[in-house]
């Protein structure tokens, strides 16, 4: 063998870490391979390669029904050819890329829920692919970050999700989504975590939206929340940054189920917690003004605490809970009651003098009934239907004053200026 290609596998082994025992044997196979296509050749053969010096032995051999050797011969041709080599190239770069592959999968086996770093070779719509400088990683559409953009050359973390072993190759799977990546952010922040002074109990998540984290401290010295927030929210703010801005609340876990789910719903204030353990739900009951709060912007906040505490929540005001309506639906109710009750009493500018005309004849009327003949009541009920059409109570009176021709009606009239008096003296009696 040529001693230039003898250093081109030493080359190939510094430079991509495949042994180059593993290099000759593919080799070695590709020249069978090779050897099977010259003319003349034996069915069966195996070729020897001295890695010292380099050279190459092909044996013809004969096997019998059992598939054992029966006979050997040294065949090595002396020109295997161009197709030969040819094909002998094709083989060992296959067997290259085999052996690469193994590697890495040796390398990146067991290693499920770490976190590596990569750069973005490749992304489109269905997955992005990360050079991690030893191996490369595929990032599925449904493990991406929503509406995340990932550009050629970026440098982005993911969590080790799977390490596949497929008939096409090994294939190393990993995710910005899974809610243990931010475990492994703050893992890589907090060295309390790994210490084992603070563990994340509980995480709830809602990818490129919101997080929940419940942390607990083994060690009563140690304020979980504070560790993991950092001086001036430095170590919080790292993970923010990794994900892009997304939101991330740490609260405190409690053994009492209702102070957990108090705190699941912070920044809300709660007032009260009911929960019941046969159907798993926890009535939660917050003053008015933190309703909206305590839910969320389209229920963000209810359900994520729904999940760190694994009860089904129901919030409710404390008005809604005492059976008081809320002042704004009780608005409504009152003003049509009260514009009833001004039609009747009190019209608007322009009937006003309507009603009192209305009111005038009552007076009237009684009057009449009391002292006047029925006949003369017409002339209240006159004075009544005039006053809706808007004219004035004096001209009403002037007109009704008017109106008789004779002198009964004129007594009529008199007397029922004069009736008022009468009833109060009968009713005084």
């Amino acid at each position: 063998m040529d001693y230039n290609l003898m250093e081109a596998l030493e080359l190939l082994e510094r430079e991509k870490g495949v042994p180059a025992e593993t290099i000759l044997d593919a080799l070695a196979n590709a020249l069978v391979s090779a050897y099977k296509r010259t003319p003349g050749a034996a069915e069966e053969a195996r070729v020897t390669i001295d890695p010292d010096t380099g050279e190459i032995t092909v044996y013809g051999q004969e096997l019998d029904e059992d598939g054992n050797v029966t006979r050997e011969w040294e065949d090595t041709p002396e020109d295997m050819g161009r197709i030969a080599a040819q094909t002998a190239k094709q083989v060992i770069q296959q067997r290259l890329r085999d052996a690469k592959r193994d590697q890495v999968f040796d390398l990146y086996e067991g290693r499920e829920g770490d976190l590596v770093t990569g750069i973005v070779s490749q992304s489109d719509h269905r997955s992005a692919i990360l050079d991690l400088g030893d191996a490369e990683a595929i990032m599925p559409a449904s493990e991406r970050i929503p509406y995340e953009r990932l550009d050629r050359g970026n440098r982005v973390k993911g969590y080790i999700l799977e390490v596949r072993n497929e008939g096409k190759g090994h294939q190393i799977v990993v995710s910005r989504s899974h809610p243990e990546f931010i475990r492994s952010l703050f893992e890589l922040e907090v060295p309390e975590l790994v210490d084992g002074e603070v563990e994340i109990k509980a995480i709830a998540r809602e990818p490129g939206h919101r997080t929940k984290i419940a942390v607990a401290s083994t060690d009563p010295n140690v304020d979980p929340v504070g560790a993991c927030v950092g001086a001036r929210g430095s170590r919080v703010r790292q993970v923010v940054n990794e994900l892009r801005g997304e939101k991330v609340d740490i609260v405190e876990w409690r053994e009492n189920k209702q102070q957990f789910i108090t705190e699941a719903l912070s920044p809300a204030r709660v007032k009260e917690v009911r929960i019941d353990e046969e159907t798993g739900t926890a009535e939660v009951i917050v003053p008015d003004h933190q309703l909206s709060l305590a839910i969320g912007r389209e229920g963000q906040n209810a359900r994520l605490a729904a999940k760190l505490t694994g009860y089904r929540v129901d919030i409710k005001s404390e008005s809604e809970d005492l059976g008081i309506v809320p002042e704004d639906e009780e608005a409504e109710a009152p003003a049509e009651t009260e514009a009833a009750a001004d039609g009747a009493e009190a019209p608007a500018e322009g009937e006003t003098a309507t009603d009192d005309a209305a009111e005038a004849p009552a007076e009237g009327e009684a009057a009449a009934d009391a002292t006047a003949p029925e006949g003369e009541a017409e002339v209240g009920d006159d004075g009544a239907e005039a006053a809706p059409e808007g004219e004035p109570e004096v001209a009403d009176a002037e007109e009704a004053s008017a109106e008789p021709t004779t002198d009964a009606d004129a007594v009529a009239v008199d007397d029922a200026e004069e009736a008022p008096d009468t009833p109060t003296d009968d009713s005084e009696e």
